[in-house]
């Protein structure tokens, strides 16, 4: 048996109170709260906490306190004043300057599944299959790829069950003209204005993802010590099968420390056929 690094336990534990008190606080604690709290000096926690977490605490206070509000404005039995207090925000305004880069949306829009919300999509076909592509005022918000051009759409529709869906009109159909080009020849390039919608830690990912060229492959390794948190590496591979925006988020870059090709949302044939085609650029 290998001895245990009763050190890194230590630290384990540390930080595991630390997120509890951060969770559990009507009120967001202070960086100095937290180390008196725990009894450490403020540059020891605030260094560990991120190295655990790859997070900053106010970072995961942050991220938390959205998640909660997620699951609150999932509700009935709550106004979206009360939900934003619920969550730990104490104004409405503190919130709303922020609300877009949280939800992806408007608060009432995210309870009501995008109600109030225009996406306009279109579905084509491509290399791969068959491929949906949708837009928001914000920009490209869900590519999906699959065999049945019925399902993507269904899947549209779960995703943002109340929001306006337009089948697109002729201007829309070049967008996703060039998202099908990037898939054929990725040597391309695609650069879309995106509206990604997950938390801090996901969009850390996501935005690092987006980093890597096309023809090189990273591991979830890679990426985790590439966003600053190198023991995030179960939270890499989650935070990659919750990406919803395929090709323009290239999470399909992304295989095993050996080089062997991992799981992939839309199926891991199209990722083989992803990479391959991205290899063969000169």
């Amino acid at each position: 048996m290998h001895p245990v690094d009763t050190t890194s336990a230590r630290r384990t534990a540390l930080i595991a109170r630390a997120c509890r008190l951060i969770e559990t606080s009507d009120t967001l604690p202070s960086l100095d709260q937290l180390a008196v709290e725990l009894a450490v000096s403020r540059f020891h926690l605030h260094r560990l906490f991120k190295a655990e977490t790859g997070l900053t605490p106010k970072a995961y206070a942050s991220a938390f306190r959205a998640q909660r509000l997620r699951e609150r404005l999932q509700g009935e039995a709550v106004t979206v004043t009360e939900a934003l207090f619920d969550a730990g925000y104490n104004s409405n305004s503190r919130f709303y300057e922020g609300a877009g880069q949280r939800l992806g949306m408007l608060p009432k829009q995210y309870r009501a599944r995008g109600a109030g919300a225009t996406i306009y999509f279109a579905v084509g076909q491509c290399a791969l299959g068959a491929i949906l592509v949708a837009q928001s005022a914000r920009g490209v918000c869900a590519i999906f790829l699959g065999d049945d051009p019925a399902q993507l759409l269904n899947d549209l529709q779960d995703q943002f069950a109340n929001a306006e869906l337009i089948g697109a009109d002729n201007r829309f159909e070049q967008l996703i003209a060039q998202v099908v080009g990037f898939v054929e020849q990725p040597a391309l390039g695609l650069n879309l204005p995106l509206d990604v919608q997950g938390t801090a830690f996901q969009e850390r990912v996501w935005q690092a993802l987006r980093e890597v060229p096309a023809g090189q492959r990273v591991s979830y390794t890679d990426i985790a010590e590439r966003i600053g948190a190198p023991k995030a590496v179960r939270a890499v591979a989650l935070a990659c099968a919750a990406n919803r925006i395929a090709v323009a988020i290239p999470c399909h870059r992304v295989v095993r420390r050996d080089g062997d090709l991992s799981g992939y949302r839309w199926g891991v044939e199209r990722k083989r056929q992803l990479l391959e085609r991205e290899t063969a650029l000169p």
